[in-house]
C-alpha cells in the first residue's frame, strides 16, 4: 500500500467532516448524515481492491 494511497483517504475524511460540520449547523442533518454515508461507501469502494491483493497474496505465501 502506497503512502498515497493513505493521504487520499485522509483527505476524503477531512472534506466529509467539513461538509459534515458545515450541514449539521445548518440545520440539514439529513444531508450531512449521506454526506457521511457517502464518504464511507467510497473510501470502502477504494479498499476493495487492496483488499483482494491482500488475500491474493496470503493465498500464494501458503500456497492454498
Amino acid at each position: 500500500m502506497e503512502v498515497n494511497f493513505i493521504f487520499k483517504i485522509a483527505a476524503i475524511g477531512i472534506i466529509v467532516a467539513v461538509l459534515n460540520t458545515l450541514l449539521v449547523r445548518s440545520g440539514r442533518d439529513d444531508q450531512a448524515m449521506l454526506t457521511t454515508l457517502a464518504g464511507v461507501i467510497v473510501v470502502l469502494m477504494m479498499l476493495i481492491p487492496q483488499i483482494k491483493e491482500l488475500f491474493s497474496t496470503v493465498k500464494s505465501l501458503f500456497n492454498l
